[in-house]
């Protein structure tokens, strides 16, 4: 009994203390090999109606960052032509602020038909939310984001997308700089009723 209020208290601290934090704010270092392969047990515990693995991770190399940098600059360029050298500079740098950083791809037209599409993206965002879990028990920061570049055909390309999938958001990971105030969170009165 007290082994298991131990364990409810470690997930609720958990839970409760993970926020958000803007990849502009993620240092080195970033998570080891060995971290990230339990980050991605974690992962690989969302729910998975039919098991038919909705979703998947595309990790961003050094290359990929080079090349995702060119393509938000592209991207940028293409919505607003007058954009100045500094939102280039500042979109390009966009590919390179976190020390660890993912594509989350989730196949919404493919794979087992009888699947809703409600239900592979619950089992994508509890998938996201157990990296972020994952990553906030090891001490780092993470977050994911996502922009108007995320659905666009440049980023497609680069990923090798498959017509059935998505790009659903990027995960950053790293060091948390510095602790910003925890952010107002809702309380179980503002989202529970009864009927």
């Amino acid at each position: 009994m007290v082994q298991e209020s131990l364990f409810v208290d470690f997930a609720e601290t958990l839970i409760t203390t993970r926020r958000s934090v803007l990849p502009k704010r993620l240092l080195n270092p970033g998570p080891t090999d060995d971290e990230l392969e339990l980050i991605y047990i974690a992962a690989a515990a969302a729910p998975d109606h039919g098991l038919i693995r909705p979703w998947r991770f595309v990790i961003c190399t050094d290359a990929t960052r080079n090349a995702l940098a060119e393509v938000f600059a592209e991207v940028l360029l293409a919505r607003d032509n007058l954009a100045t050298l500094e939102q280039v500079t500042d979109a390009k740098n966009k590919a390179h602020r976190a020390p660890f950083l993912m594509l989350v791809v989730i196949n919404i037209r493919g794979l087992d038909s009888k699947i809703p599409i409600s239900e592979r993206y619950v089992s994508a965002g509890c998938a996201v939310q157990n990296v972020l879990l994952m990553a906030h028990s090891m001490g780092y920061g993470a977050s994911p984001t996502s922009g108007q570049s995320m659905y666009t055909n440049p980023i497609r390309k680069l990923f090798h997308l498959s017509d059935a999938e998505d790009p659903l958001c990027f995960i950053s990971i790293g060091t948390v700089d510095k602790q910003k105030p925890a952010q107002p969170r809702m309380t179980s009165k503002d989202f529970v009723s009864s009927i």
